[in-house]
């Protein structure tokens, strides 16, 4: 009923916004999306990756070439789309199981440039520094979703990733993820196959960002590399440690804080947006380091 009711209250509030306010909302809803992913990887198996917006590019490239340029039925896109950044995922994650900390960052930052290069140079395919765009969303069940109505599918693909996080959070798979991040000697020493379980946190947060990014796909229904450069993958990490690594809330509250910040610094000081937003990221970062849900977790005793 729970889940219900937060589907019922998030869906309803892109109909009562403009175009342009259901638009940064929509947006809005996918930062959250990538961030509860992210932060399963980052704040609860502990790897430090910055190739999860790639796949969140993956997946939107993946959608628009299948349905548009192979026409594939839109079903059958979706499971060859998650297949695609499973395989990808998987390719990245069992080589890198023997990097630990600032190696593996360093692997994954070159995978997520090598995307970029790779949109960049790939022609017709994907549309080269232009990217693909002037493309529609098929009707599903002859039902055109524009506007508020493809908000709601944004609202129901987050929610479903949050309770599949959820889900494997409470798990066995949870707590050895956990147990990884906080002493995989120990972990190890406990019957746990470290390497096993990394791979699998990397690939299913690697391919809930591909399902993300599909979703992104028909927001703006225009994809373009500068959109999964590496200015967001950094931005992502920021979010996840502002908002309270390791807690599905502290994900979203960060998500939410940091993306609509922008909006409301660059009427008060105009192009120095930046240099605030940087300067603000900073301070939270050093003054509170369990995250602002560390804040509701002092005050709500």
């Amino acid at each position: 009923m729970r889940w219900l009711a937060a589907f019922v209250a998030l869906a309803a509030a892109a109909f009562f916004l403009g175009d342009y306010h259901n638009d940064v909302y929509r947006k809005m809803l996918l930062w959250v999306m990538l961030a509860l992913g992210y932060n399963f990887l980052f704040g609860i198996c502990g790897q430090i990756a910055f190739s999860h917006f790639a796949f969140y590019g993956i997946g939107a490239y993946s959608a628009v070439i299948l349905l548009f340029q192979l026409n594939v039925p839109l079903p059958l896109a979706i499971l060859l789309g998650v297949a695609v950044c499973v395989v990808v995922a998987l390719a990245v994650a069992i080589p890198s199981t023997r990097l630990e900390g600032f190696y593996l960052a360093l692997a994954t930052l070159a995978l997520a440039q090598l995307f970029v290069v790779v949109l960049n140079e790939g022609g017709a395919v994907t549309g080269g520094t232009g990217g693909i765009a002037n493309y529609r969303l098929p009707p599903i069940f002859g039902f055109q979703l524009r506007g508020p109505w493809y908000t709601a599918v944004i609202v129901f693909v987050l929610l479903m990733t949050l309770w599949i996080l959820i889900k494997l959070d409470r798990s066995w798979f949870g707590r050895a993820c956990r147990a990884v991040r906080d002493n995989p000697e120990a972990a190890a020493a406990m019957g746990i196959d470290v390497a096993r379980t990394k791979v699998i946190a990397f690939t299913v947060t690697s391919a809930l960002a591909g399902v993300a990014g599909m979703t992104y796909a028909f927001v703006d229904n225009t994809v373009n590399p500068p959109i999964f450069g590496l200015d967001n993958a950094f931005l992502l990490l920021f979010m996840v440690i502002v908002g309270g690594s390791g807690r599905h809330a502290g994900a979203a509250i960060g998500a939410v804080l940091l993306f609509l910040l922008p909006f409301w610094l660059s009427p008060l000081v105009g192009h120095h947006h930046v240099l605030v937003f940087g300067v603000l990221m900073l301070a939270a970062i050093l003054l509170q380091p369990k995250g602002l849900i560390g804040l509701w977790d002092r005050y709500s005793r």
